[in-house]
């Protein structure tokens, strides 16, 4: 990576920033540096969030309302910062995702995104693809609203839908052990094709391209006519291409590689412990907050004490890609 190249921000993998923490990003901007907290040793690494820095913002959201309402999409871009999202928008389900808004203000806030900064700029994640059992055994499933939502995102422009099957980790069954009756169920490979080649279907005639997020097994697996491919939910390639500029292309090491992850390198800047989500969706991987508080409350805003901070200054961005 030459010397001159540029960082790409996420914000964020590790909580919902657009929905609940946008105040905070924005003091950060201010400061010229973000305090990242490393997930698994707590360290603190200060990371340039000038735009002469930071090449895109990529953005992971379920609810793009206040952001919106926030007006800081156009703040940043005045600033000098290029715009990317990442838009997931699943079926109606307040059983999964309690604290997210109703489908239609979700459609709505995606027609926002794609015309006032450009369709080609926001991908449509459907994700997880979700399946449990309540009490009497029937599975459900979270597919009831894909034809719907798929029609309102071809309207407004999208071109690329990314999905994957949920990941069972232990901290989830742990979670929603207190549930009485629920079992999260994980349907057998073939299952799973043929729930894939449905949508690519679907989605095809709305041309839309469906691609998975770290499903190698599956895509492997499919038959050679289809068409679906592995994402790159950070794709620094289409990025250099959407806005110009100079970035890394290498893969993103700290992702899922072995499993199809195509992320490039980038920078996250959530974090786990000091942004909980709000959404308290039953199959996040994250950090959903407590039950019993009510939002908001003081939490995501606080800076770091200076005693709990290894800093770790980035001078030069190529130290990011390694």
């Amino acid at each position: 990576m030459e010397p001159s190249a540029k960082i790409v921000i996420s914000a964020s993998r590790r909580t919902d920033i657009p929905a609940f923490y946008m105040q905070w990003m924005m003091e950060q901007i201010e400061k010229g540096v973000f305090e990242v907290v490393n997930p698994y040793n707590r360290r603190v690494t200060l990371v340039p969030a000038t735009p002469d820095k930071v090449h895109t913002i990529v953005f992971w959201s379920k609810n793009f309302g206040p952001f919106i309402k926030g007006g800081f999409g156009k703040l940043l871009q005045k600033e000098g910062y290029h715009l990317f999202f990442n838009f997931t928008i699943n079926s109606n389900s307040p059983f999964l995702e309690p604290n997210v808004p109703p489908l239609e203000e979700r459609l709505e806030q995606l027609d926002y995104l794609c015309s006032r900064f450009d369709s080609t700029t926001v991908n449509w994640r459907f994700d997880p693809l979700c399946f449990y059992t309540i009490n009497n055994g029937r599975i459900y499933d979270n597919l009831d609203d894909f034809p719907y939502i798929a029609k309102r995102a071809a309207q407004s422009g999208i071109q690329r839908c990314i999905t994957s099957f949920m990941d069972h980790y232990p901290k989830i069954q742990k979670r929603t052990a207190s549930i009485n009756g629920l079992s999260f169920f994980d349907p057998p490979d073939e299952k799973k094709k043929e729930i894939l080649l449905n949508m690519e279907k679907a989605l095809r005639a709305k041309k839309i391209r469906l691609q998975t997020c770290c499903e190698k097994k599956l895509i492997e697996a499919l038959p050679e006519y289809s068409t679906i491919t592995k994402s790159a939910c950070i794709p620094n390639d289409f990025l250099e291409k959407l806005f110009g500029g100079n970035l890394s292309l290498k893969c993103d090491k700290g992702q899922r590689i072995k499993d199809g992850c195509g992320c490039m390198v980038s920078v996250d800047i959530g974090s786990y412990h000091l942004h909980p989500c709000w959404h308290n969706c039953l199959f996040c991987y994250a950090n959903p907050c407590s039950r019993t508080l009510k939002y908001p409350a003081q939490v995501g805003t606080q800076a770091l004490k200076p005693e709990a901070r290894t800093l770790i200054p980035i001078v030069n961005s190529t130290n990011l890609s390694k």
